[in-house]
């Protein structure tokens, strides 16, 4: 077993090609004044920001810009603060390592619950959602103590790629407003069906999925080693 400071950082994604380039400029021509510390507490102001932007989307359906800019603000502060810390040689592992992912799963439930509240998402699938990354997550801080390894990608998937999608989905709910899908079915009779509701069940599926052969792989590994 290992401690969080020794750990290998895996996140291999299909937006890592632009994502990293860009961190290391951000990172070198960040101001003096602008600590880790203050890139993680930006990353909460842009959970706040997604937050009141899903919530005042119910007077009007602009505000979904406002989440979207604010899961800009997220990844910038998310991103950008291991990037910093590392880029200045001034990393406290243990430090940022807790400090970065408990504000995390904060953050994520803010998120979450926040796009319950926006008016054509149920606040049942958001919260279904929002198991299935806790889920995903709590196995890659395990993972981290068990296997000397930080996993935040899978299938070339990652937290990018999750903010992208709900900035896509936001576009969709801004420009189409309350969809439904009308289903006839033999056994169940008429159905209507909400396509978002749709997509964060899809959401859900993949990531207990991802959850559940990741876990199955590494105990078998566990197993096989004596562990």
């Amino acid at each position: 077993m290992t401690n969080p400071p020794d750990h290998t950082r895996i996140n291999d994604i299909f937006l890592g090609p632009l994502e990293r380039p860009a961190l290391r400029w951000l990172a070198a021509h960040a101001p003096a004044w602008l600590t880790p510390n203050i890139c993680t507490v930006i990353g909460v102001l842009g959970g706040v920001i997604i937050f009141l932007g899903y919530l005042l989307s119910n007077i009007h359906p602009g505000f979904f810009w406002l989440a979207s800019f604010g899961f800009l603000v997220n990844w910038y502060g998310d991103s950008l603060d291991g990037t910093l810390a590392r880029y200045r040689k001034i990393e406290r592992p243990a430090y940022g390592f807790f400090i970065d992912h408990t504000t995390d799963a904060a953050t994520q439930v803010l998120i979450f619950f926040g796009l319950g509240l926006s008016p054509y998402i149920s606040f049942n699938m958001a919260c279904l959602a929002l198991v299935g990354y806790l889920l995903l997550s709590v196995l890659a801080y395990i993972r981290t103590y068990v296997s000397n390894e930080f996993k935040i990608s899978y299938s070339k998937l990652g937290p990018t790629e999750i903010r992208a999608l709900a900035v896509l989905l936001n576009a969709v709910m801004f420009f189409f407003g309350a969809l439904q899908w009308p289903v006839q079915s033999d056994v169940l009779g008429s159905l209507t069906l909400n396509p978002y509701d749709l997509t964060l069940g899809v959401v859900f599926i993949v990531l207990v999925f991802f959850y559940l052969t990741t876990a199955t792989q590494e105990l078998r590994r566990l197993g096989r080693e004596g562990g």
